[in-house]
């Protein structure tokens, strides 16, 4: 049975939401652990010209939910990007989680030749439903991931490959 639209699509993000939900659990952790202000974690960013911690997993959530609305032809939750502690970047993941949760097979499976449209800077730029998850959507919400993991092992926080991967335990 061929793979469908939504499992490699959401069903690729949501368990990365969720092992981001809980590495946040442990920076918190370790900023108490070791007498770190949460906020110097919130702000790490790896280089001056990238989004910080708190960017990074605005731009998860952004992919992750544009990306599922997207697919399944309809409007985003429109989320603020005004967090600052390590609570309200949990509390986005799991508002991105619940959204979507609530996009189903029956929304995005189907669609992988519908035209999606992406608006840029200077043009537009379509993409099949296919193409969009697997070109732009997935390598986007990967590179925030990655680099929101980047930041807290910098930072010291006790995360590794295992984590990474959810085989922790």
């Amino acid at each position: 049975m061929p793979l469908s639209l939504h499992e490699i699509s959401i069903g690729v993000m949501l368990p990365k939401l969720r092992m981001l939900a809980t590495l946040l659990d442990k920076a918190a952790a370790h900023a108490e652990a070791g007498g770190i202000d949460p906020a110097t974690l919130v702000e790490t960013r790896l280089a001056p010209d990238m989004y910080p911690l708190s960017g990074q997993i605005q731009r998860v959530s952004d992919a992750a939910k544009f990306g599922a609305a997207r697919l399944a032809g309809l409007t985003p939750p429109p989320f603020e990007d005004n967090e600052t502690t390590l609570a309200q970047l949990k509390d986005r993941l799991a508002k991105t989680i619940a959204y979507l949760e609530s996009v189903g097979p029956d929304q995005v499976d189907g669609r992988e030749e519908a035209t999606i449209t992406i608006p840029m800077r200077d043009r537009k730029v379509d993409f099949t439903g296919s193409s969009y998850a697997l070109s732009m959507v997935l390598p986007n919400f990967y590179f925030h991931v990655v680099t929101a993991y980047d930041i807290l092992r910098h930072k010291g926080v006790e995360v590794g490959k295992r984590d990474y991967l959810a085989l922790a335990g």
